[in-house]
């Protein structure tokens, strides 16, 4: 119940952050810029601010609808909630989610999450392409100057903006030179084969609006992939390190996945060029380690294949797995009888 109002928040949400959310913020920059750096954000503020504002409001409204299908429902805790609520991250979400969770609980917050299903997550990219590599040596060199200058990577302008969904058209009418952008793209992101083409032809990229990346974000990829750990965003010296994690180096997620305390499901791409397979292998090493209840899954799929292909067999899979978790009802009765078994027993 409520699913649909649950699933229409998130997709307003995510399209508010990644689609509009990113052109107003290039708008009043060029405004304000000296004053208010909004694209000043990292992987960090997605995984620290961004997700816990998301998860939060999805509470909220499965709260209050659980109120009013059910007067008489207790008031739930951070440890005995009345629904269950699963993630499917991808790519960069994956990291950010993580990121999201381990954050929670060393804080000793509630997390609210049931179970995280993982498609070919970021975090770690020391295993890479070589044009990836290439980009690595290049850009954390030049990092201090671009960042004075190239605020994110997006298209600015209506008219740039337009011209590109305009070629997004005809490389779909024209099969040839489609084909022939298709190869191009797929060298440039080492070897993936994934529809790249028919990516930029999607309705959010139009010439009003169009999702745009942070340099800092980035930026923060290329640290994870300099340093070959799963990190928190290095701010470039010990003393604004020690300001912000109260250590001279970022925080290290992956010596924390043993914190971890929900089932994961990491799930790769054999075809993927972008987030190797052995990149994902090592969050499920690091996670066994640690003791976490994890399952490691690979498909034929290429980078994009997770999210814009429509595969049966991966709907099958996530579906499976979401099915693995206990309906929150069923939990809060059997717990409940428990307790009064429990009861009973002092009794007598």
């Amino acid at each position: 119940m409520g699913l649909l109002e649950v699933q229409l928040l998130q997709h307003m949400i995510k399209d508010m952050m990644f689609s509009l959310g990113t052109f107003v913020v290039w708008f009043l920059e060029s405004i304000l810029k000296r004053k208010f750096p909004h694209w000043r954000y990292s992987i960090n503020e997605h995984g620290t601010e961004d997700i816990p504002a998301m998860i939060e409001k999805i509470h909220q409204v499965k709260s209050a609808e659980l109120k009013i299908s059910q007067p008489d429902l207790e008031e739930d805790t951070n440890d005995d909630q009345h629904y269950k609520l699963c993630a499917i991250s991808h790519s960069l979400g994956g990291a950010a989610m993580l990121m999201y969770l381990i954050t929670s609980r060393i804080e000793e917050k509630s997390h609210r999450l049931s179970r995280l299903i993982l498609l070919s997550p970021a975090g770690f990219h020391h295993d890479s392409s070589l044009v990836f590599t290439a980009f690595e040596y290049m850009f954390l060199p030049l990092a201090p100057i671009l960042a004075c200058f190239v605020p994110a990577f997006y298209i600015p302008t209506r008219f740039f903006r337009m011209l590109l969904n305009k070629l997004a058209r005809d490389f779909h009418n024209y099969p040839a030179v489609g084909g022939l952008v298709q190869t191009l793209m797929s060298y440039v992101v080492g070897g993936d084969s994934s529809n790249w083409v028919g990516v930029i032809g999607l309705p959010h990229y139009n010439m009003n609006d169009m999702p745009g990346v942070s340099f800092y974000v980035a930026h923060h990829l290329a640290q994870m992939k300099r340093s070959k750990k799963f990190r928190m965003y290095d701010y470039g010296s010990a003393s604004a390190n020690m300001d912000v994690y109260g250590s001279p180096e970022p925080l290290d997620l992956g010596e924390y996945y043993g914190l971890i305390d929900i089932p994961v499901d990491l799930v790769a791409g054999k075809k993927d060029n972008v987030i190797r397979p052995s990149m994902v292998r090592k969050h499920y090493k690091l996670m066994k380690e640690g003791g976490v209840e994890v399952s490691y899954t690979e498909f034929e799929y290429a980078h994009l294949d997770f999210t814009f292909s429509h595969h049966e067999e991966l709907l099958a899979y996530v579906m499976s797995r979401l099915l693995l978790v206990e309906p929150a009802q069923k939990q809060l009765r059997n717990e409940k009888s428990l307790r009064l078994k429990r009861k009973g027993q002092t009794r007598f």
